[in-house]
């Protein structure tokens, strides 16, 4: 740290608190300098040659000369291997227990001395010196893993391994959990340590807030999702292949995965993009399902200061005609940033006002920051104290860092007493009426002029029973906090769906609900890094997301504003925020022209809120997400693979937001089949490139011909809008009634379309009148 890192570290926090964090940041600088072990000498290993294999339900074990290999086929088609012993559980990663092996697949010999497991879906096979092999059941290669290696310290202690893997030349890389520069992951080297960047990001700036050892990878020979299931600090190092030109031979494309410690254990699922977001729902975890009102607009502000204020902004919406649906509350509600308590000067009557709102339709969230404030008299750190809830040293003391409260400690969320303390807590919020709440600064943040802003590595940690230290659980902290937050407000409220989104997570975050892009950086490349986190994270099984609208810290221009909004209008989660030093996010701020435009992207939102209900129930269902790459449907399409400008809806829409200042046309790549223009009615044609009008009122959206689109009409009830198919063609779509915020599942209504002579014909699956309102575009 030079005087510059400090002066900025004091600016950024404040002056007493800039100069806690400095001191913060030296005590756990020293406490990992004595507690962490010194790695010291080490040993090179690896598997060495392979000495005998023993079958077992859905698979065996492989014996090497210094290792052991564990092959199971899980019921289903999802592979797992693990080394040295490690097996599929306990994982933080998973939804449950270890899955049922599928009794169908065998373990036997293959050639030059190797064994392979043979499966319907798969076939697993091993070399003699440990190199694992994934084919399809045609014998082609999805992918490589080269024999591992690791360096284990003579000393003793966890041992870092390296993975090195090849996939074919034409394959590109998607994944690794919220990634600013994708959602094609590039040649390069992408951190696995869930990180706050420090005031805001944009494409090139990594880690983020969430990190995930998951790749999916698309090519020619098929899709496969590669999850390694190690919760340490690592680094993935990708390159993408080359093919051959003439009779050259192809360059394969690489990963290579280092990790400081812990397992070498993954899994793969190997399918369409469908079939492999399915297979890995089941895996971990069924995406939460929403309730109702959060499929509207929300909106934020970190200061809005006052109920007077939020009456005001709220007053904004309803006197302009402006769909809301929830307002969020963040830290400055809170009396002097202490997490679970009220201002009571600036919010006298927090219950009341939600009340009101909720009568007009307006929900409130609440921010929740894990860290306390290290207080003595405060009411959760005597109580967190007494439960002996906060993270320790080695020695046995709490933890402290500053955050905006101050010194605060940090839950260990990893145990589960302290998961059911913490819950307890969420009772405070809902009696102050809110209705959903968002996790905060939960990587966790400790402030810091070292650019590290997180615990000292050496912090202890339950981890479940296993105990560890913070290398291990600082990735799956904030999955840990979401489900502690999640599980409460179940049992507080056990009738209503929960709604929760945080700002860090794991692999399966998705079983608690959502997140947000963080504080991404107000500019137009803020803009094009809001497309693919929401397209990264969907591949990575995390279905709801959303980005700070306009960005978090800067001041939008109104046509950079308006293209944002008209982007976040088409995102599962729809909501504005900044902060306070950023200007404001109301429509209204921005002129006229903006707010007239602004007004037809929320109307149009609330018009598709019926689709959107559907597409959060067949995630939940299905894991497949509601923002999807526009390959979805077509991952053989290169061209397709490598559009990143552009994103479908569900199965019906083809979205192209204008991520360019200044431009009033675009050009979209088409996947197959007929797409119409919903704002023209022009039919277009594809695979193929077309290039659209995109004037300042709308962006290009495209439905694609025989879609069956549920949506609201202009009584408010449910009216299928259905797009022309091709003349010979038929199609149809889907429909999930909503529920609101109960838990009942509806069951899901289809409907067929048809193209005669004669018209368009709309029908129930296995025949019959829809039932509803239908509309015929596009004929």
């Amino acid at each position: 740290m030079d005087g510059r890192e400090l002066v900025r570290s004091v600016r950024e926090v404040g002056s007493v608190r800039g100069l806690r964090a400095v001191r913060a940041a030296w005590r756990h600088h020293r406490t990992d300098a004595a507690e962490l072990p010194r790695r010291g000498a080490e040993r090179a290993r690896v598997p060495g040659p392979l000495t005998g294999a023993e079958p077992r339900p859905g698979g065996g074990v492989l014996r090497f000369a210094r290792s052991e290999l564990e092959v199971l086929v899980a019921a289903g088609g999802p592979v797992f291997w693990g080394w040295d012993g490690a097996g599929p559980t306990p994982s933080y990663g998973l939804a449950g227990d270890r899955p049922e092996p599928d009794p169908r697949a065998v373990l036997e010999p293959d050639k030059d001395g190797g064994w392979q497991v043979v499966s319907e879906r798969l076939t697993v096979a091993v070399s003699r010196h440990g190199a694992v092999e994934v084919r399809t059941p045609g014998g082609v290669v999805l992918r490589r893993e080269l024999p591992p290696r690791w360096w284990e310290p003579v000393a003793g202690g966890s041992a870092r391994w390296v993975q090195r893997s090849e996939v074919p030349a034409d394959a590109r890389f998607f994944g690794l959990g919220g990634r600013a520069a994708g959602p094609r992951l590039r040649d390069g080297t992408y951190r696995l340590w869930n990180t706050d960047p420090r005031g805001g990001f944009e494409p090139g700036d990594d880690p983020l807030y969430i990190t995930m050892p998951v790749e999916l990878v698309v090519a020619d020979a098929g899709t496969h999702l590669m999850f390694y299931d190690n919760t340490w600090d690592g680094r993935v190092s990708l390159r993408e292949g080359e093919e051959g030109a003439g009779s050259g031979p192809d360059r394969p494309g690489t990963s290579e995965l280092r990790m400081d410690g812990g397992p070498l254990r993954c899994w793969v699922v190997a399918g369409t993009p469908a079939r492999v977001l399915r297979g890995w729902a089941a895996l971990t975890g069924a995406p939460a399902l929403p309730p109702s009102w959060a499929l509207g607009h929300h909106h934020a502000r970190w200061g809005f200061g006052s109920e007077r204020e939020v009456r005001r902004i709220v007053d904004g919406y309803r006197g302009r005609g402006l769909p809301l649906s929830a307002v969020h509350l963040d830290i400055d509600h809170y009396d002097e940033h202490q997490v679970f308590t009220v201002d009571r000067e600036r919010f006298p009557d927090l219950p009341g006002l939600a009340g009101e709102l909720r009568e007009q339709g307006v929900r409130l969230v609440s921010i929740v920051d894990p860290a306390v404030k290290a207080e003595p008299g405060s009411r959760v750190y005597e109580s967190g104290a007494a439960a002996g809830a906060f993270v320790r040293d080695a020695r046995g003391r709490e933890v402290r860092g500053v955050v905006w409260p101050g010194e605060c400690v940090y839950p260990d969320f990893t145990d589960p007493e302290v998961r059911r303390w913490w819950g307890r807590l969420y009772e405070e919020r809902l009696a102050q009426g809110f209705s959903g709440i968002w996790h905060d600064m939960n990587e966790p943040v400790s402030f810091s002029p070292f650019g590290d802003m997180t615990l000292p590595r050496s912090a202890r940690h339950a981890l479940d029973g296993a105990a560890g230290d913070h290398r291990e659980a600082h990735n799956v902290y904030g999955l840990a906090m979401s489900r502690a937050g999640y599980e409460s407000l179940c049992r507080l409220r056990p009738r209503e769906r929960p709604f929760l989104f945080s700002r860090s997570g794991w692999a399966g975050m998705q079983r608690y609900g959502g997140t947000w892009s963080g504080d991404v950086t107000t500019g137009w490349p803020g803009l094009r890094a809001s497309l693919s986190l929401v397209l990264g994270l969907g591949l990575c099984g995390v279905p709801y997301s959303g980005p700070d609208v306009g960005g978090f810290n800067g001041s939008p221009s109104p046509e950079l504003y308006l293209r944002w909004f008209q982007l976040g209008a088409y995102l599962p989660l729809f909501r504005t925020h900044a902060a306070i030093w950023a200007g404001r996010r109301e429509p209204w701020e921005f002129g006229p022209q903006v707010l007239d435009h602004a007004r037809a992207a929320l109307t149009e939102r609330e018009r598709l809120h019926p689709y959107f209900v559907t597409l959060s129930h067949l995630a939940r269902r299905t894991g497949a997400p509601y923002v999807r790459p526009v390959w979805w449907d077509a991952p053989e399409d290169r061209a397709l693979r490598d559009c990143e400008d552009a994103f479908l809806l569900g199965d019906a829409l083809l979205v192209a937001p204008v991520l360019e200042a200044g431009a009033d046309r675009r050009a979209v790549r088409l996947p197959r089949g007929r797409w119409y223009d919903t704002a023209t009615g022009e039919a277009h044609q594809g695979p193929g490139q077309v290039l659209l009008d995109a004037p300042l009122s709308r962006i290009p959206v495209l439905a694609r011909a025989g879609a069956v689109l549920p949506v609201r009409g202009t009584d408010g009830g449910i009216e299928l809008e259905v797009w022309a198919p091709a003349p010979g063609r038929r199609s149809g779509g889907l429909l999930v009634r909503d529920t609101g915020d109960r838990w009942e599942q509806p069951e899901i209504e289809r409907f067929t379309t048809r193209r005669t002579p004669s018209g368009v014909t709309v029908e129930r699956e296995g025949g019959g009148k829809p039932g509803l309102p239908v509309r015929v575009r596009g004929v």
